[in-house]
């Protein structure tokens, strides 16, 4: 896209040395076929995948349709078995940890309404309502964590509480309007936020200002966490986390399990997906498992373009004039 007169474009992340760091626009992933949607996959392998030659969609649709087959093959032989995760509690060694996660303002702003619990769980038999995930990042999982680290290094690469935020741009398209960008699919805005005149004070602020309304774009909370229903338990963030430790050979990871027992408390935690469908992820004879990512019969590798996220945020101001005079507080 052309910018035009006013458009300005800031690439803010930065590598160590402090230069711009810039994803690949290529990424390697995994996709679980036979699940909802066929379409899905199809524009998938029509836009996204790189390959030499044309793209056979038949081919790819009859790939998806012996993987569904496969899944209701599943259903009779792994039927229940969603229900026999391993989860285990906290043990007291590990009890600072969690403490100094629920002292943190991303935490206490994620996880503010629900009863929750930190538990070791089972990856194999983790309920997933998403079906792809970049791989690239578990070649790096042995090196950072060795293969016996200590429970305290599990714990924080499962809960950390830093990050290093994934590249975004932010481009300002006009005087009102702003775009951000990211490649990173956990790329989102946060709720408005209302700043008084002693946050203003340490932005230096080139005229003089009372309050400021702003819209926080970013990321999420980063912690591995999930969701209970019954005796399930669904994987809500930490997708690329879990399975690169499973790649790695790690059968648990640390997790802050969320339990809900009704729908509105599920419309308070989980994505849009499992809220439109929650019979199939907390009900289904067998739904989709992380595990399912390592079955060569239900998962495809491929090399593929990256999605771009974008935000865009337009500022509108009324001022008007009021007829009759309030008293000052």
């Amino acid at each position: 896209m052309q910018q035009g007169a006013n458009s300005k474009e800031q690439v803010p992340a930065a590598g160590p040395a402090g230069a711009p760091v810039l994803a690949s626009a290529e990424r390697d992933m995994v996709w679980i076929l036979g699940q909802p949607q066929l379409e899905d996959y199809l524009e998938f392998q029509k836009n996204k995948v790189i390959r030499e030659g044309t793209c056979d969609l038949r081919a790819c649709a009859a790939e998806w349709r012996a993987a569904n087959d496969l899944y209701y093959d599943l259903e009779q032989s792994e039927a229940g078995l969603a229900e026999q995760i391993d989860c285990r509690p906290l043990p007291p060694e590990l009890m600072p940890l969690a403490r100094e996660v629920e002292a943190h303002r991303w935490f206490q702003s994620s996880f503010d309404d629900l009863p929750y619990s930190f538990e070791l769980v089972e990856l194999d038999k983790l309920v997933i309502s998403q079906l792809q995930v970049e791989t690239g990042y578990s070649r790096r999982i042995a090196e950072l964590l060795g293969a016996a680290p200590p429970p305290e290094a599990l714990f924080r690469f499962c809960l950390p509480l830093e990050r290093e935020f994934p590249p975004y741009r932010v481009r300002r398209l006009s005087s009102t309007r702003f775009q951000f960008t990211s490649y990173s699919s956990d790329f989102r805005e946060h709720r408005p936020t209302l700043l008084d005149q002693d946050q203003l004070a340490a932005l230096a602020l080139p005229n003089p200002a009372v309050a400021m309304v702003g819209v926080p774009i970013g990321f999420g909370s980063n912690l591995l966490s999930g969701i209970r229903s019954g005796q399930r338990v669904l994987l809500q963030n930490g997708y690329h986390r879990a399975y690169a430790l499973r790649s790695a050979g790690f059968t648990h990871a640390w997790c802050v399990v969320e339990t809900v027992t009704r729908k509105d408390e599920l419309r308070l935690t989980a994505d849009e997906d499992v809220i439109a469908d929650p019979e199939f992820y907390f009900a289904a004879r067998r739904p989709p498992l992380l595990k399912d990512f390592f079955d060569p019969r239900l998962a495809r590798h491929f090399r593929a373009r990256r999605s771009e996220f974008v935000v865009e945020v337009e500022i509108s101001i009324r001022t008007s004039g009021a007829l009759d005079v309030t008293p000052d507080r």
